[in-house]
């Protein structure tokens, strides 16, 4: 064969190479990109459950009522904490009957008991994961 012919090749399997490897790191780079998003609203309430308001006296004597929104990893474990209503709405009435008034005063003590109650949800949680516990409404009488 010709020697141009050869270099002719060379040259246009390195432009291919180097074409093949740059759409490589692009794609890889939006791959990054996609899996890093945060859920957007849509997202988050479909995925999402309403825990109906409930009210129980709390150690110090006082009542509380109380409602939740709780997000959940996945569709899978939105059904599965719907089917767990009474386990979350009992594991609420342990919770709570064992707090006084001062325990959810302020936002750092809601968080906590936000962060607590997902913790136990979890713990009962076969099919995915509870990701946040929203405190939508609360009255302390």
């Amino acid at each position: 064969m010709n020697k141009k012919l050869v270099s002719t090749m060379i040259v246009l399997l390195t432009a291919i190479l180097l074409l093949a490897v740059l759409a490589l790191i692009i794609i890889m780079k939006m791959d990054d990109k996609d899996t890093n998003k945060e859920p957007n609203i849509d997202e988050i309430l479909k995925v999402s459950v309403d825990v109906p308001e409930i009210t129980t006296n709390l150690a110090s004597g006082k009542y509380i009522k109380l409602s939740l929104k709780v997000q959940t990893d996945s569709k899978k474990a939105k059904d599965e904490f719907i089917k767990r209503d009474f386990q979350i709405q009992n594991l609420l009435i342990d919770e709570l009957s064992e707090m006084e008034e001062s325990d959810l005063e302020g936002k750092k003590e809601k968080q906590e008991f936000s962060e607590a109650l997902k913790d136990q949800m979890n713990d009962l949680m076969q099919q995915g994961k509870v990701e946040k516990v929203y405190i939508t409404s609360y009255i302390i009488s």
